[in-house]
């Protein structure tokens, strides 16, 4: 592992100790209840952090599924920062070298299959890893460090989380905390449960080297990321929503594909890339080689 300047390791440090803080935010929620504007703002919050993460952190920065105006990068970064989920930087880096690189072996920075099993995997999965020395990656993007505004959104990634804690304050006092504390929390283990979960239970429509799922519940509550086998089958695809049934492709919901698309008639996103249904079919578990491929002209 890169051995990273103290204030770098103190920046990033900062991260799980503002994730443990959040959670202990949550039980002020005892003391103030939630009026439904508190649960307004904290849904508005879960789903505008959660399509940061998904759409831009995730299918953006990380992989190139498409192309997008530097301001999108920014300003979603900004804003997935403001979720706890680190800065991009560090996101890329530790997505590729610390899960894709090495999915479910020991190089896996978070595989509910080692370095333990069962349900002690599925926490080491969930929360655990952050905890410990796999929460550095082992480098960091060298595209991303070339950049430098970028490079100064992942270094000062603890600042949109704070100041959106003291913005939900002003807007609404503790109770309007409450919510910020809480949709914090739901969105920080929803985002776990795509390395969790979707490594356990679910469907394998196609051939990977892993024990990536497509998780239906994990899908619905990230606009897309549990269709996870997929995604390990065609990482550089901007929509996660593909399954393969009876010789046929099935096109998934897919919130975060249609926002992209979205971004795309605004003219802010474009080369938007996305697998064949030949090459889906090929892909798949349950054809063989030598089977005529069909495909479902109903999408």
């Amino acid at each position: 592992m890169t051995k990273y300047p103290r204030l770098l390791v103190i920046s990033y440090i900062l991260g799980p100790v503002l994730i443990i803080l959040t959670h202990l935010g949550v039980f002020l929620l005892f003391v103030t209840g939630l009026s439904w504007m508190s649960i307004l703002w904290g849904v508005a919050l879960y789903v505008i952090r959660m399509m940061s993460i998904t759409a831009i952190y995730h299918r953006l920065i990380t992989h190139k599924s498409y192309q997008a105006k530097a301001v999108i990068k920014w300003v979603g970064s900004i804003i997935a920062c403001s979720s706890g989920q680190m800065g991009p930087n560090w996101w890329k880096s530790h997505h590729i070298q610390g899960h894709h690189n090495n999915s479910d072996k020991p190089g896996d920075s978070h595989s509910p299959h080692t370095p333990f099993k069962g349900f002690k995997g599925f926490l080491w999965s969930q929360f655990g890893w952050l905890l410990s020395r796999n929460f550095f990656p082992p480098s960091l993007a060298a595209d991303l460090e070339a950049d430098w505004v970028m490079k100064t959104i992942d270094r000062l990634h603890f600042i949109p989380l704070i100041l959106l804690g003291l913005i939900s304050f002003w807007i609404g006092g503790l109770e309007f905390l409450s919510a910020f504390f809480l949709s914090t929390v739901i969105l920080f283990h929803c985002v776990a449960f795509v390395n969790s979960l979707s490594h356990i239970f679910g469907e394998q429509p196609f051939r990977s080297d892993d024990y990536s799922r497509n998780n239906w519940f994990v899908a619905l509550l990230t606009f897309g990321e549990g269709w996870h086998n997929m995604h390990h089958a065609f990482q550089w695809s901007a929509r996660h929503g593909f399954s393969v049934k009876k010789g046929k492709v099935v096109y998934l919901i897919d919130p975060t594909y249609e926002f992209i698309r979205l971004l795309e008639r605004l003219h802010l996103s474009s080369n938007l890339k996305l697998p064949s249904e030949v090459e889906l079919l090929q892909a798949a578990n349950s054809i063989s080689k030598e089977k005529k491929i069909t495909v479902d002209a109903s999408s």
